[in-house]
Formats: C-alpha cells, sequence, structure tokens
C-alpha cells in the first residue's frame, strides 16, 4: 500500500522536475530517417498497465537514459489500444482492429511474438538499417535499458 502511495505522489508532481523523453509518431520517423538515421525504439503500452506507468516513470527520471535516447535514438510511445489510425511502417500497412468497446492495433500483433495476448509493456529496438536489435516485454530497468542502448551504439 505504502508504495502505491509512493506512485501516485510521485506521478502528481509536475512534470518540469523530471526529465522528458522526445518522443515522435511513425510518420514523422519515415521522414526524419532519410535526413538522419538513428535506431527506433518503440515503446508499447495501454493506459490500464500499471506496470508501464512505473516504467515510464523510472525511465524519464533517470537524466543519462533521456539524453542517451534524445541524442541517439527515435522514440515512439505506441498506445497499443488507443492508437487508432492507419500505420505504415518497414513497407505495410497496419490498422485498428475494433473488438466491440475495445480492440488493438495491428502494428502490435505484428510486432509482438505472443499473437493472441501481448505483454505490455513491450520494448522493440530496431537498428539504423531496420532490423530488430532487442525484444523486451515487460518492465525495461533504467539500467539495464542504458547497457543495451550503449551496445546497440557501438556497432
Amino acid at each position: 500500500m505504502k508504495t502505491i502511495i509512493l506512485f501516485l505522489f510521485l506521478m502528481s508532481i509536475p512534470s518540469f522536475c523530471l526529465s522528458q523523453i522526445k518522443t515522435v509518431a511513425f510518420h514523422e520517423v519515415e521522414a526524419q530517417e532519410q535526413e538522419n538515421p538513428k535506431p527506433i525504439i518503440i515503446h508499447i503500452y495501454t493506459s490500464w498497465c500499471s506496470v508501464c506507468k512505473i516504467g515510464s516513470f523510472e525511465l524519464n527520471k533517470d537524466k543519462d537514459l533521456v539524453k542517451l535516447i534524445n541524442e541517439n535514438f527515435y522514440f515512439i510511445n505506441f498506445d497499443a489500444e488507443k492508437t487508432k489510425e492507419k500505420i505504415r511502417f518497414q513497407g505495410g500497412e497496419f490498422n485498428y482492429v475494433s473488438n466491440g468497446s475495445s480492440g488493438i492495433h495491428e502494428l502490435v500483433l505484428a510486432l509482438s511474438k505472443n499473437k493472441k495476448q501481448p505483454v505490455y509493456p513491450l520494448w522493440i529496438i530496431i537498428d539504423k538499417n531496420g532490423n530488430l536489435v532487442e525484444y523486451h516485454e515487460g518492465l525495461f530497468r533504467a539500467e539495464k535499458m542504458k547497457r543495451k542502448l550503449g551496445e546497440i551504439l557501438d556497432f
């Protein structure tokens, strides 16, 4: 219970206390990569996922990680169940698939190894040549992410 109260308190602190990861949309990445190719980090989450919220908070509070991402990567935040526009990515077109009052985006299913029930959060990291270099389901701790991103940049 103390953890939940602390988390809620920290989430209510104004965002100026935290660094902010710059995000882009899929269509922006496609245009920007023509001029400045960089690896892409795709963070797939849902609004109801508490692990997703905790992970985002932890990553944004690590100033070194935020700087590393902002300077060297394109970062896409992708809500699996609320993103409804058509997305063009790596030569394919993907749409939102409604299932009554909810639904899921086809791109989530295309990127996920678990096609029936994707795990959230899901982290996909693609190098600047379009190759998958990291697939991570669940919480991605800041230190582990920094090590992985450093390895990707060393290639």
